[in-house]
């Protein structure tokens, strides 16, 4: 395997990842702030108040793009699946 090969398919793994995880990532990251600017106004310290939402966010957002993000890995794993034989030479 030549190392222009092994940055592309690193390249290609990590692009993947961000895609995949972004917007769980992203949606968590945005209910998490707008519970804490919540409870900084209310001055109100409940610590389930924090993961609750934060677990819903996430649930919805498994629910509506997890099928896409499914889509996603596996077009990834079939490509890195093809290339095993090229791989081996």
């Amino acid at each position: 395997m030549s190392y222009d090969l092994a940055v592309q398919l690193m390249q290609q793994m990590l692009w993947s990842a961000v895609l995949i995880a972004g917007p769980l990532l992203g949606v968590t990251l945005v209910t998490g702030l707008l519970i804490s600017i919540l409870q900084v106004a209310t001055q109100l310290q409940e610590m389930t108040l924090s993961y609750v939402p934060k677990l819903i966010a996430a649930g919805l957002t498994m629910a509506f793009l997890g099928g896409w993000m499914l889509h996603e890995l596996t077009g990834f794993s079939e490509s890195m699946v093809g290339l095993i034989a090229q791989l081996g030479r």
